[in-house]
């Protein structure tokens, strides 16, 4: 997930203590990785979480491109840039790593309280809207209500996250 979008990945990154978060808005340079690692390393910090979408991608020239397979639309296959990105860094550091891919498991854990309440506010303004005959609409929340929005203004753009907020979570990077 984070083919184009990093919000997933920075947003767990940030709730995590992810020591870097790399998003597919940010092409990352690989040896800054390796140097935050390093630093960390040599303060005594022996492990570092390292959280990377899945559409993240390195800086020209950083990294070997990957090769990549496409799906039945033609879309390349995504995936893979962790593992990637592990043996990058075991081969310019020397510190082993391991990589652990969440795929369906962050999908499927426990949802907390606040999910439970949203999903069924969601799904009462769903259900509410159809009986209404309001079609082509999707609830959505805003400023902690749910409202609903055009199905063509939901999708219309692509929501990237904004370089400011990027610079946020940066400031709590290693």
């Amino acid at each position: 997930m984070g083919r184009h979008a990093g919000w997933i990945a920075l947003h767990s990154g940030l709730a995590g203590g992810a020591d870097a978060i790399l998003v597919p808005e940010r092409p990352f340079d690989v040896e800054q990785v390796c140097d935050l690692i390093r630093r960390r390393h040599s303060r005594g910090r022996y492990f570092s979480i390292v959280v990377v979408a899945e559409g993240a991608i390195p800086a020209e020239g950083t990294m070997e491109a990957l090769e990549g397979e496409t799906d039945e639309f033609g879309h390349v296959r995504l995936g893979g840039i962790g593992q990637r990105l592990s043996l990058e860094i075991e081969e310019r550091t020397g510190f082993e790593t391991r990589v652990t891919v969440l795929g369906h498991v962050q999908r499927g854990g426990t949802p907390t309280p606040y999910d439970r309440v949203l999903a069924t506010r969601l799904g009462v303004a769903a259900s509410d809207a159809a009986q209404e005959g309001r079609w082509g609409t999707m609830p959505a929340l805003r400023g902690g209500r749910i409202e609903l929005v055009a199905l063509r203004d939901a999708v219309a753009e692509l929501r990237l996250v904004p370089a400011e907020e990027y610079e946020v979570a940066e400031t709590f990077f290693g």
